[in-house]
């Protein structure tokens, strides 16, 4: 068999969590589940565990796993609420990755993704290491191995990420075709351009890093995965499967069809969307004309002949580059024509500031609790993923300047946790839509809040003061709201403890 098929599903929701509770509180538009999650669970993640065909006649036929079948990466934050909200679904998804190894020759079917989904190349080097370093022990934590692909948020790139990806162990990541620029044999000969989505995806290729290292790169089917994203699910899964047949090519060497989307677009976005899928990841290999695979799979069974030039700082969701989170580039929902998104430049250099502010806090204060404290934040997903009193004990063993009064080990947890704040309000959904006065962008800024209470005196008042006056500078389209600093005002007090 020279054909392979690989769908790969990115699913991933804004984490939602109240900083001060851990719960997310009610939301109406969610309506009638309490919160979007719980929705899109419905939806979505617990349907494509096991998906249901009904016939005209009413009867129903549960059919295989979608993920056991698939390619998929869940975000750190959204599977930890699964974890806890949904543990029978969590459970499903773990046991489809184990039969994904059965079928897929040990290679497993989850990859990783950065941690809270975060623009990496937009992040200082820190902050892209610990990002890539926590989604992968977290992803060790969910599935009991290692991960051998990563999914970068937005599929955002460069090359200083990919070389912390390759010197994580990462063998693959996955990226939009406009995101290669040429490309050439790895036996030399000359280099080809195939900017503007002209990559052929039907094979992998190896990116070769200023370092010396290599990672491997799989360029999507741009065409396909923006048909399924926009409508073809509702066509069924015979159609789907004779859509994703039509990407193979007449040629006998090895070719793999690919397609990449948000997961969530099989039942939330599109209603029966996981059932299509399903159909037509049983009509393909049943027809013999292709086999499925994953990409870790294929990339033991086929490696790079050809190694690619990607474009940098590029993202699969912005047409210009990562203006998206960081500036007025136009990329907006549709939503509101009119607005302008002139707020992202300020915000981002706000919380940039910020990030700066604290970080130097945490070196200067965790320095006399932590023999490194930066080594000891990249070890403290630890105690995000047990929090339990003996998980801290160890931590500090490991990372702490000896033993410590209980005043030392206090201000040891909240200088880790002001960190993690630190990084959970660079979540990319806060640039996302179109006004900071919205639910994503409100939600950083609770992260921010947070991060700055958990600074000590008299370092915080400052801090505070300066991050204050310069959310003023991030103005709402709406004048009644104002700009940013309102925002945050209005907010912070009322939504640490709710309902």
């Amino acid at each position: 068999m020279s054909r392979y098929l690989c769908v790969h599903g990115h699913f991933y929701q804004p984490p939602r969590e109240n900083p001060w509770t851990g719960e997310i509180g009610l939301e109406a538009s969610a309506a009638p589940f309490r919160n979007w999650n719980e929705r899109i669970t419905e939806e979505c993640y617990r349907p494509n565990a096991r998906p249901v065909a009904r016939a005209a006649d009413g009867t129903a036929r549960e059919m295989p796993s979608n993920y056991s079948r698939m390619s998929f990466n869940f975000g750190p934050t959204l599977f930890e609420w699964l974890d806890r909200r949904a543990p029978d679904v969590s459970a499903e998804i773990r046991r489809a990755d184990r039969l994904s190894r059965d079928w897929f020759s040990g290679h497993g079917s989850a990859i990783a993704q950065g941690y809270n989904h975060m623009i990496l190349p937009l992040a200082n080097e820190r902050d892209r290491r610990t990002q890539v370093l926590w989604g992968i022990r977290d992803f060790e934590h969910r599935f009991g191995r290692s991960p051998e692909g990563m999914w970068l948020p937005e599929t955002a790139v460069d090359l200083p990420t990919l070389e912390v990806l390759a010197s994580l162990g990462i063998r693959f990541t996955i990226l939009a075709p406009q995101q290669a620029r040429r490309v050439r044999p790895l036996a030399g000969g000359e280099s080809q351009d195939v900017s503007a989505g002209r990559v052929d995806p039907r094979r992998a290729y190896a990116v070769q890093l200023p370092s010396g290292a290599r990672i491997a790169v799989f360029f999507y089917d741009g065409p396909a995965s923006g048909a399924i994203a926009f409508g073809a699910l509702a066509e069924g899964g015979e159609a789907l499967a004779r859509r994703l047949a039509g990407l193979a090519v007449d040629d006998p060497g090895p070719q793999l069809l690919h397609v990449a989307t948000d997961g969530e677009t099989y039942g939330h976005h599109h209603n029966g969307g996981e059932v299509a899928l399903a159909e037509a990841l049983d009509l393909l290999p049943a027809s013999g004309f292709v086999r499925l695979t994953n990409y870790a799979e294929f990339l033991s069974l086929h490696p790079p002949e050809y190694e690619a030039e990607i474009v940098e700082n590029t993202a699969w969701s912005c047409a210009h580059g990562l203006g998206r989170w960081k500036e007025d580039c136009g990329c907006r929902t549709g939503l509101h024509p009119e607005w302008g998104q002139a707020w992202r430049a300020p915000l981002r250099e706000s919380l940039d500031v910020l990030r700066d502010a604290l970080a130097a806090v945490f070196e200067e204060r965790g320095g006399r609790i932590f023999l490194d404290p930066w080594i000891a934040r990249d070890a403290s997903i630890a105690i995000v993923l047990d929090p339990s009193d003996a998980a801290f004990d160890e931590l500090l063993r490991r990372v702490g300047r000896g033993a410590l009064d209980s005043e030392s080990r206090s201000q040891a947890r909240r200088l880790l946790d002001m960190q993690r704040y630190a990084m959970l309000m660079f979540t990319s959904c806060g640039w996302f839509f179109d006004d900071p006065s919205g639910l994503e962008t409100t939600q950083i800024l609770r992260y921010a809040a947070r991060a700055i209470e958990l600074c000590p005196e008299p370092e915080r008042a400052p801090i505070e003061a300066e991050f204050l006056r310069r959310l003023e500078d991030v103005r709402s389209n709406d004048p009644e709201v104002g700009n940013a600093r309102r925002i945050f005002l209005a907010h912070e007090g009322p939504l640490k403890i709710e309902p």
